[in-house]
């Protein structure tokens, strides 16, 4: 009896995760048994089952593994394609790469971590670019997400698209300021058979968006980007950096963005670094303020009908069509922090900014620990994602931060947030990245995870949490 992969599947394998099934195009691998992987190394066309070499064991496996579709019955020499072949990529799994492929910009965002109008970091050469989309499909990075800077204003944009999509890399999104989403751009998209998602920032009506983003009328002209990515088929999301001036604005914001057709948004505090500190415009909102605009506004979301998918931060999230279930995204609950890396997103996906630097996320790239973090260009993405100070960090756990605060140490909400974010932590305490998030730390200990309760029940009766008992 002769079986052979289904014709989408590939086998492969990372650096302590060496056995995984990839479905061409799906960007979640499958991580099976080192029996299963025998097994399936066995389905090629070529290797008859049912010769006694093959251990009972196998053959039952396979059964098994026949009726989860992962195979087919076939005829000797129907065999499988070279690339579904079994590879074991040179370095450890990290399955998304943001990508800061510029550090140029064709705006002057008051905020600007990267101070992009004057190119603090620059940008890569093409053939560097183009290095970098190798190494990323050699290490087995199944996605990335192209940011900058401003990711259009490359010359080359088209053709690092056509190379991420030639080595099989998907690309979900394309964070844009909006300037240079035009219809030639989106057509062209289109005839590669891809619809990204473009992911615009919007910070308010009022003329509140053109002050910030340092451009006249750049509100009308994002605005114009999402109803021409609707008009075309191509999703999008939204990011709203909120401070002190444009705070009121949030509910109309929200409903904005949900008549031009956006899907999500996801709101952020301006931190007082970067451009913003240097160009003194005063301290970004307070932490408290903060949250309680957060909580004023969660029953006009509701009351609004739910217009769109919402992160208020790490304070609170919701998206239509679960009205009966919300979450706080910084609560974590967990079991064991012996086994829980110390930031779970950071785990599988990594920041790459514009010279080529692999860093945890992209906020790290405005402060000094950043130049304690690798290269691509000096040593390689392999070994970027081998043994290097980002895979140390991001690999390290949970506990390793509790044990180092001791006031997280003996925290009754240890287990909850596990110290926090480490990119909000180094904003308090700039050399140190195992320090206690404040701002996280408010949420529980300001009683502000009760208050969101509170007013969920009132909104919305019967609403659990996700991670409570009665949700799961």
């Amino acid at each position: 009896m002769f079986y052979k992969l289904h014709e989408k599947l590939l086998l492969r394998g990372w650096q302590k995760l060496p056995y995984a099934v990839v479905e061409k195009g799906v960007s979640r691998p499958l991580f099976i048994t080192a029996k299963e992987m025998q097994a399936l190394q066995l389905c090629n066309g070529l290797i008859d089952t049912s010769l006694p070499l093959v251990p009972q064991e196998i053959r039952e496996l396979l059964g098994q593994i026949e009726k989860r579709g992962l195979i087919t019955r076939c005829q000797r020499g129907d065999t499988i394609r070279p690339e579904q072949e079994y590879k074991l990529y040179p370095a450890r799994y990290i399955r998304t790469a943001h990508w800061s492929i510029t550090g140029h910009c064709n705006y002057r965002c008051k905020h600007c971590y990267m101070s992009a109008p004057d190119a603090k970091f620059g940008e890569l050469s093409h053939e560097a670019i183009m290095s970098i989309v190798q190494q990323l499909v050699d290490c087995g990075v199944m996605e990335v997400s192209l940011t900058g800077g401003e990711p259009l204003v490359r010359k080359d944009f088209m053709e690092i698209v056509d190379a991420l999509l030639a080595g099989g890399i998907t690309i979900t999104t394309i964070y844009s300021n909006g300037k240079l989403v035009t219809d030639e751009l989106l057509d062209a998209l289109d005839k590669r058979g891809i619809h990204p998602e473009f992911n615009m920032s919007y910070d308010g009506t009022e003329g509140w968006h053109d002050w910030l983003r340092g451009i006249p009328n750049a509100g009308r002209i994002v605005e114009d980007a999402f109803l021409r990515c609707r008009e075309k088929g191509f999703p999008t999301g939204a990011e709203m950096c909120i401070h002190q001036g444009n705070k009121h604005l949030l509910r109309d914001t929200v409903n904005k963005l949900a008549e031009l057709g956006c899907r999500s948004l996801k709101t952020t505090p301006i931190s007082n670094v970067g451009a913003w500190k240097e160009g003194g415009y005063g301290e970004s909102i307070s932490i408290d303020e903060l949250y309680q605009l957060y909580l004023d506004y969660i029953p006009h979301y509701y009351a609004d009908g739910m217009p769109l998918s919402i992160q208020l931060g790490g304070f609170f999230s919701a998206s239509p069509g679960e009205m009966e279930a919300y979450d706080i995204p910084s609560m974590k609950n967990c079991a064991n922090p012996d086994k829980t890396c110390v930031c779970g997103h950071a785990r599988m996906v990594m920041y790459i900014s514009a010279e080529g630097r692999v860093l945890p996320c992209m906020a790290l790239s405005g402060m000094d620990i950043q130049q304690e973090f690798p290269l691509i260009p000096d040593i390689g993405l392999a070994n970027c994602l081998t043994d290097s100070r980002y895979m140390r960090l991001i690999d390290t756990r949970a506990t390793e931060v509790l044990e180092h605060n001791p006031e997280c140490r003996n925290c009754e909400h240890a287990l909850q947030c596990l110290g926090g974010c480490r990119a909000s932590a180094l904003e308090t305490h700039p050399t140190d990245i195992l320090a206690p998030d404040a701002a996280i730390c408010s949420i529980f200990k300001g009683g502000w995870v009760e208050k969101i309760d509170k007013v969920m029940q009132a909104v919305s009766p019967g609403a659990k949490r996700w991670g409570t008992a009665e949700q799961f």
